[in-house]
């Protein structure tokens, strides 16, 4: 059954945002843990230390000083996406698919020269699109290879998939998928669809446009029904060793599956939004409350499968 209004959900146990702010994130995450994600080199370099994949690090900008030099900067890569260290809600971020020279091509197709790119690293540094608007330090990464299989769900970008952990534990997914409204980011605000995917299976469950419901993609017309993500089990562990290695209690992880190297954390946030509740037509409470009776202490693997097996009937 599809929700149409915010109070059936709250029926159906949805938290909101004051109860998140005080009893998840204020409860549960350490102030000192936030530059573990906040801060997205740091993320990677915690990652790699237990294990886990991350997206490759080309380079950094660190001062205005080093724009005269983006042209050498960026010469060795055909294509690669710019993104504030410290930003969130997927501000700031570009995607560049390929170049002609110094003529570089986002994800929608719009054309940008190097001042472009130049003007718009300057506005980041200064903290346009950063956390309290302090100053920023632009990261250049490798862009993920597109996998086929999502071809259908996708407009002109790669969907990343969205995991809350609440105290180690996955308790909700969803999977965003690019549009043309989103520019081809995988962001909810700015128009990409959310999808639930069942945490047993890897299989969606609903979908949504901007909180309303949807069966297809608004762009390549292909029903969702037919979603399911491969590796399911490996992409939770990796969401749940998320908590291993930061300590905080409720947390996202955004991770993406890359054509060769197969799954690959994106980056964490120790604020996630609840719109995944309405992309999976449920509320968190139910399993929140479900997490919070369990006595057993669990590793990262077992978490999982308990979730997979028992928190997924919630």
């Amino acid at each position: 059954m599809w929700f149409t209004s915010f109070a059936k959900l709250q029926k159906k146990g949805v938290v909101g945002m004051n109860y998140r702010n005080v009893e998840l994130i204020g409860r549960y995450n350490k102030r000192s843990s936030y530059p573990l994600v906040d801060n997205k080199i740091i993320t990677k370099k915690i990652a790699h230390d237990v294990g886990i994949a991350v997206t490759e690090l080309y380079s950094t900008v660190e001062s205005q000083s080093q724009l005269k030099n983006l042209h050498d900067i960026l010469l060795p890569y055909e294509n690669f996406v710019i993104k504030p260290n410290h930003g969130s809600g997927g501000k700031g971020i570009i995607v560049i698919t390929h170049r002609n020279g110094d003529h570089f091509v986002k994800a929608s197709g719009d054309v940008l020269t190097l001042e472009d790119l130049r003007r718009h690293i300057s506005n980041t540094l200064s903290g346009l699109y950063s956390l309290g608007g302090r100053y920023d330090i632009v990261i250049i990464e490798k862009l993920v290879v597109f996998d086929p299989m999502f071809a259908k769900y996708s407009y002109e970008g790669v969907p990343d998939i969205r995991i809350i952990v609440y105290r180690g534990y996955p308790v909700m997914a969803m999977m965003r998928c690019p549009t043309r409204s989103s520019d081809g980011k995988a962001n909810l605000h700015q128009g990409a669809v959310g999808v639930g995917i069942d945490l047993k299976t890897g299989k969606a469950i609903n979908a949504v446009v901007r909180n309303r419901p949807v069966e297809k993609h608004p762009d390549t017309g292909y029903d969702f029904s037919g979603l399911h993500i491969p590796r399911w089990e490996e992409i939770l562990n990796i969401a749940s060793l998320s908590y291993d290695m930061t300590g905080l209690g409720y947390l996202g992880a955004d991770i993406v599956f890359d054509k060769n190297m197969g799954p690959l954390l994106l980056e964490l946030n120790a604020r996630p939004g609840l719109a995944i509740q309405i992309a999976n037509d449920k509320g968190l409470r139910g399993r929140i409350s479900f997490i919070d009776a369990q006595k057993d202490i669990r590793n990262a693997k077992e978490r999982v499968a308990f979730s997979m097996n028992s928190v997924s009937l919630i």
